[in-house]
């Protein structure tokens, strides 16, 4: 008679032992920040948890403990599925074009059967685990600078060239970023990040006049002066900033923001919900929140500094760059610096796929803290 791994002592003791080297106040402040999201969304649906407060708080707690089931995870699985993954989401993307649905303008859902879902979400941790797994396997001077550089640029601009032309311009930019992270963290040589930015900029006008579509160019246009459209274009950005300075410094009181509450400020429980926070809570309320965003970069950082494997260290910074740039491209856009590209607040805005995206990148974070003593190999005794 066979017994079960979980009824062996031994096995017993080694997932305590894992369960033990989460990182618990990690999860608090992931907790903390999906709470106030969800004090914003019970709010704004005039104190019912009715319809996105309730639904909120449930998403999260599952995925907090699919974040912790898959913390147990040996870091080797997750290497040997790196490429699989990214092949997967590239087979996706491409399957977008041929058969996705049509919403709002862009093609960027897949539907299976009464479940819709971005495929785009799934090349977030895919491009991640895939350059990680790459730069495993190759030389501090290959990495610097040679010929096989031109791989992980390929491996960059697939996705981004795909998502681009759904189009989704605010995915194609959070994927290129955290590739071009993940490659500058493996030891990109410094003159070709300075002519990698010299390029960029270069590349600007002739992208806003040849590349970007018309749409795209108008909300560069409105960044620039929303108020020249302010009942069009426009009016997402200024009702934005008149929520986020009519708060002040302690804000309106909970449920009392007149610009959420009175259906001014759109897309109030998604995209624009920090400028709900700012008017009820005000700057103590926002500079709270954004502590407990800081507190969680730093915690995920400081994984991420603690991993013995390559392999390790950089899934898990590309992880926690693709979640700090999340914050830093909605902020900008909730305070006018950047252009409205549909970029949420992660885990405060509601919306499940970014947050399982978030909390499945955050599992990895949490697998590579409890196995940071393993060694990764690249050869024979990988998965692949």
């Amino acid at each position: 008679m066979t017994v079960s791994a979980l009824s062996r002592p031994g096995e017993r003791d080694r997932l305590i032992v894992k369960f033990s080297e989460i990182d618990w106040l990690f999860a608090l402040a992931l907790s903390l920040i999906a709470g106030a999201g969800a004090l914003m969304m019970f709010s704004i649906a005039g104190g019912s948890w009715e319809p996105w407060a309730g639904a909120h708080l449930f998403r999260f707690g599952l995925l907090v403990v699919a974040m912790v089931v898959l913390a147990m995870v040996d870091l080797r699985v997750w290497f040997g599925i790196a490429y699989p993954l990214y092949i997967i989401g590239l087979l996706l993307l491409i399957a977008v074009e041929a058969v996705g649905d049509v919403r709002l303008g862009a093609q960027r859902w897949l539907s299976l059967g009464p479940f819709s879902f971005q495929p785009s979400e799934v090349m977030k941790l895919g491009i991640v685990l895939a350059l990680a797994r790459f730069y495993h396997g190759v030389s501090a001077d290959d990495a610097r600078l040679s010929w096989k550089l031109l791989i992980p640029a390929a491996m960059i601009a697939a996705p981004v060239v795909l998502v681009s032309h759904q189009p989704d311009l605010g995915t194609a930019i959070l994927i290129a970023l955290t590739g071009l992270t993940v490659v500058v963290l493996a030891g990109l040589s410094w003159k070709i990040i300075v002519a990698g930015i010299t390029a960029a900029i270069a590349a600007v006008p002739p992208m806003f006049f040849f590349v970007l579509h018309d749409y795209q160019r108008k909300r560069i246009e409105t960044l620039i002066n929303p108020e020249s459209d302010p009942s069009g274009s426009g009016y997402h950005i200024l009702q934005s900033k008149i929520a986020l300075g009519s708060g002040g410094f302690l804000g309106k009181g909970f449920g009392l923001g007149s610009q959420s509450q009175l259906n001014f400020l759109p897309e109030k429980q998604t995209d624009f919900i920090f400028a709900t926070l700012a008017e009820e809570f005000g700057f103590v309320g926002c500079a709270t929140v954004l502590f407990l965003y800081g507190a969680v970069i730093f915690m995920a950082l400081r994984t991420a500094g603690v991993a013995h494997s390559h392999f390790g260290r950089l899934s898990a910074a590309g992880v926690t760059a693709t979640f700090a740039l999340y914050v830093l491209i909605n902020g900008a856009m909730v305070m006018g610096l950047a252009p409205v590209v549909g970029v949420p607040m992660p885990l405060l805005s509601y919306g499940g796929t970014v947050m399982m995206t978030v909390m499945i990148g955050f599992g990895l974070v949490q697998a590579v803290r409890v196995h940071r003593y393993s060694e990764v190999t690249s050869g024979k005794g990988s998965f692949l």
